[in-house]
C-alpha cells in the first residue's frame, strides 16, 4: 500500500494543511487520492547532469568543477567555436511597426465586424475577424506513422516503382494513389509546390509552405526576355493567394502565369514597360475570374466562401528602368547595392490599415497594431467590387536588386530598413542564395504564413545616362 503523499497546502483550494490530514479542512479534499511522488530518476537534465543512481526524486550532484587552467569550456565544436549563443525565440524580441516605433499592447477584437468591402487573407472565425496565426499550432500536418510490413513491404516498393508509381517518403514501401497519400501507412506526400526554387538569368524566386500551413497558396513566375533595341529585360511576379477564398492555390498560379507570360510577350514587340505590367495585372484578373466558372469552384463551393482570389506584385527592370505593379499587400522593396544610400518601399498597401492611415484616422503603429490591419481591400478575383491596377516608374541612380514577395516574409521585415538589414550583401551577384536567406528569416521568425519572394537585381546605370 502506498503511502498517502506529505503536502503542505491542499492541490484543490492550495489552503494549508496540518500535518498527517486526510481531508482539507476548508474544502474536504480526500488528500488520499494525490498520488504518491514516483521513486524514479531521470536519466539526463536538460544541462546534461546526471543523477547519481538511488538519489532521492529530484536530487542532483553538484556542478562538475571547472576545467584546469588554460583549456577551454565548453570544449570547441568542429569548426573550433566554442559555446552556442543564447537561444531566444521570436516572443523575446520586442515588434516595431513600418515607422519604427514599438508596438503598443494587443488591442481586443473590435465590436463591429469589418466593412463589407475588404477580405481576409486567413481563414475567418465564426465572428467574421481574422482567425490568428496560433490556430496552426492546434491543427497538425503530421500523425504518427503505421510500420510497414516486412514481408510485403519489399513487394509494394518494387511494384510501385516497376509501375512508374511513387514509394511513399514516410515508410518507403507504400505506393502513393492518385490523391497524394500512401496506401500503405496513409502519409499524405509532400506536394510540389510545398517549396519550389527557380533562377532565369540573374532573377531568382522562392516559395515554401511555411511552419503553419497546410498547403502552400502562393505562386511566382520569373524570366528573362530582350526589348527591340537587344538590351535585357527581367520580370518577376509574385501572387499570394486569399486563404478565406476556395481555391487560393489556383487563383494565385493562374494569375502568376497569366502575368508572367503577358509580360514577357509584350516587352520584345516594344510595349512600354509600365504599360506591359498595367496589361499584365489585367490578364491576371482575367484568368483568375475564369476560375469562378470552372466546376471544380462549384464542388468547393460553401456558404462562407467567396470566389477564387488573390494579391500580386511584380517588377521589370531594365537598363537604366525600374517598372512595378500591384494590386493587393504583397510587396516591392528597393535594396541598393550601396548600403549607405537608403532603402525605399515600392508599394503602397491595399489594406484596411493603409486606408486608416492615408486618411489621417490612425498612425502607423495604431493601424498596424489592430486586428483588421491585414484585410485586404484590393485583389483579383470575380468577386472584386473595383479593380484598379497600380504601377510606377522608378530610375534608380545606383545598382541595387528588388525584392518582390508576399506578406510572409514582409510581416518579418516590414520597414524598408528592415529589409534591407536581412538582405545579402551580395544579392545581386548571388539572387537565389539570397532567396532562401530570406526564407530562413521568415521561418526562424515563426513562418505563420507562406512565404515567396523573388528577387531582381538592377544593373549599375551607364557612365553619363544620368537619372530623371
Amino acid at each position: 500500500m502506498s503511502q498517502m503523499p506529505q503536502l503542505s497546502a491542499c492541490p484543490s483550494c492550495e489552503e494549508p494543511l496540518e500535518s498527517g490530514d486526510r481531508f482539507c479542512g476548508a474544502c474536504g479534499y480526500d488528500l488520499s487520492a494525490v498520488p504518491a511522488r514516483p521513486e524514479d530518476n531521470p536519466t539526463i537534465t536538460m544541462n546534461g547532469s546526471v543523477p547519481a543512481q538511488g538519489a532521492a526524486a529530484g536530487a542532483y550532484p553538484e556542478p562538475p568543477p571547472a576545467p584546469p587552467g588554460g583549456a577551454a569550456w565548453p570544449a570547441p565544436g568542429p569548426a573550433g567555436a566554442g559555446a552556442p549563443e543564447a537561444a531566444h525565440l521570436p516572443t523575446d524580441l520586442p515588434g516595431t511597426d513600418s515607422g519604427g516605433s514599438a508596438l503598443p499592447p494587443e488591442t481586443p477584437p473590435p465590436s463591429a465586424p469589418p466593412a463589407a468591402d475588404v477580405r481576409f487573407d486567413r481563414p475567418q472565425r465564426p465572428d467574421g475577424a481574422a482567425a490568428s496565426p496560433e490556430i496552426y499550432q492546434t491543427q497538425p500536418d503530421e500523425y504518427l506513422l503505421q510500420a510497414p510490413d516486412p514481408r510485403v513491404s519489399a513487394e509494394q516498393a518494387a511494384q510501385a516503382a516497376g509501375t512508374g508509381g511513387k514509394v511513399c517518403v514516410a515508410c518507403r514501401a507504400g505506393r502513393v494513389d492518385d490523391d497524394g497519400y500512401c496506401e500503405n501507412c496513409g502519409h499524405a506526400q509532400p506536394r510540389e509546390r510545398d517549396h519550389m526554387e527557380q533562377e532565369s538569368g540573374p532573377v531568382a524566386a522562392v516559395s515554401d509552405r511555411g511552419l503553419r500551413h497546410h498547403r502552400n497558396e502562393d505562386a511566382f513566375a520569373i524570366g528573362t526576355t530582350a526589348l527591340p533595341d537587344g538590351s535585357p529585360a527581367s520580370v518577376a511576379i509574385v501572387c499570394d493567394g486569399v486563404s478565406s477564398a476556395t481555391r487560393p492555390d489556383d487563383a494565385s498560379a493562374a494569375a502568376s502565369k497569366a502575368a508572367g507570360e503577358t509580360l514577357l510577350a509584350a516587352l520584345p514587340r516594344g510595349t512600354h514597360p509600365q504599360q506591359a505590367m498595367h496589361d499584365a495585372i489585367l490578364a491576371a484578373s482575367r484568368a483568375v475570374n475564369a476560375l469562378a466558372a470552372e466546376p471544380a469552384t462549384a464542388r468547393e463551393q460553401a456558404p462562407h466562401q467567396n470566389a477564387p482570389a488573390c494579391t500580386i506584385v511584380g517588377a521589370v527592370v531594365t537598363s537604366g528602368l525600374l517598372i512595378v505593379g500591384w494590386v493587393g499587400d504583397s510587396r516591392a522593396y528597393w535594396v541598393p547595392v550601396d548600403r549607405g544610400a537608403p532603402p525605399a518601399r515600392l508599394t503602397e498597401d491595399d489594406s484596411w490599415a493603409a486606408q486608416m492611415v492615408a486618411a489621417g484616422l490612425m498612425n502607423e503603429a495604431e493601424a498596424y497594431a489592430d486586428e483588421r490591419a491585414h484585410a485586404i481591400t484590393g485583389w483579383l478575383g470575380a468577386d472584386a467590387y473595383e479593380l484598379e491596377p497600380h504601377t510606377a516608374a522608378f530610375k534608380p541612380d545606383r545598382p541595387g536588386v528588388v525584392v518582390v514577395c508576399t506578406d510572409g516574409l514582409w510581416n518579418y521585415a516590414e520597414a524598408a530598413e528592415e529589409m534591407a538589414r536581412v538582405v545579402p550583401l551580395d544579392a545581386a551577384a548571388q539572387p537565389l542564395h539570397s532567396a532562401r536567406v530570406l526564407l530562413g528569416h521568415a521561418l526562424d521568425g515563426g513562418g505563420h504564413d507562406n512565404v515567396t519572394v523573388a528577387l531582381v537585381p538592377f544593373p549599375a546605370v551607364p557612365q553619363g545616362a544620368g537619372s530623371a
